[in-house]
């Protein structure tokens, strides 16, 4: 079948809402379709997103995925994606989570936004982005595949949200004229031990330009971002396992830590 067939695009949509609901992988959508469009796989995701709402799930928010070296050399990609934050996905620091309710998670400690005001438009300058911005935060993201393993492209991976599992927000701050994120250290342990670290510059020079690429994305599909919503600007470090029995900590010299209880 075409994959930009309507019925592709629902049968598949189909097949990965069901592998996370039953916890059964499906295999990689490249494999059968190798030159799947980055437009189709948008497509499929956004069909995803939409029947997520028509069950009572409410959007909060994008994420930008692979927007650090680390992440496009581990995960064999050259662009960001992005994906839909939803609020059932949405957890709040110190919070507990079952690792049997995902099949191969991962985590990825982030630099994240509330925005003030809506963000919208192709060709933002840096300074817009920034005075959008209301609050500033870390988050652990928690990303998990729906497919049957981890060697996938980047358009498996926006098909299937970006890869998005779980947020855990910290506790969110005003964002200080003087505060300079692309300089930020974030530091990230597991069961107290450091086993990650990355700057702000990390993704795209400056967590703030996550915003404008992301703003600009949406634009072409006649969307943007909007005041109150939250936008995770991407990992600052290569993503790390993530287990049962283990607690994974980040903290910052100026942001508030956050942290996630895995049982």
């Amino acid at each position: 079948m075409d994959e930009s067939d309507d019925r592709w695009i629902a049968a598949t949509a189909s097949a990965l809402l069901a592998a996370e609901h039953e916890n059964v992988p499906v295999e990689v959508l490249t494999r059968r379709l190798p030159g799947l469009r980055l437009e189709t796989a948008y497509r499929v995701q956004a069909a995803i997103v939409a029947r997520r709402i028509a069950a009572g799930a409410r959007v909060v928010g994008h994420k930008a995925g692979a927007t650090s070296k680390a992440i496009q050399e581990q995960a064999g990609v050259d662009e960001p994606d992005s994906g839909v934050l939803l609020d059932d996905m949405v957890l709040h620091t110190g919070s507990a989570m079952h690792r049997s309710v995902l099949m191969q998670p991962r985590v990825e400690a982030e630099v994240a936004f509330r925005l003030g005001s809506d963000l919208s438009g192709p060709g933002l300058a840096l300074e817009e982005a920034r005075a959008a911005v209301k609050e500033v935060f870390l988050a652990l993201e928690v990303i998990d595949t729906r497919f049957t393993d981890w060697q996938v492209t980047i358009a498996d991976s926006i098909a299937d949200n970006a890869s998005c599992a779980r947020v855990v927000t910290g506790p969110m701050v005003a964002l200080e004229p003087d505060l300079d994120l692309a300089a930020e250290p974030v530091v990230v342990s597991v069961n107290g031990t450091a086993v990650a670290t990355g700057e702000g510059r990390a993704v795209l020079g400056d967590p703030l330009r996550v915003l404008v690429w992301l703003a600009g994305r949406l634009h072409r599909f006649g969307d943007g971002l909007r005041a109150g919503q939250l936008v995770l600007a991407g990992a600052v470090h290569a993503s790390l396992p993530l287990e049962a029995g283990t607690t994974v900590h980040a903290h910052s010299p100026h942001l508030p830590p956050v942290e996630l209880h895995v049982r």
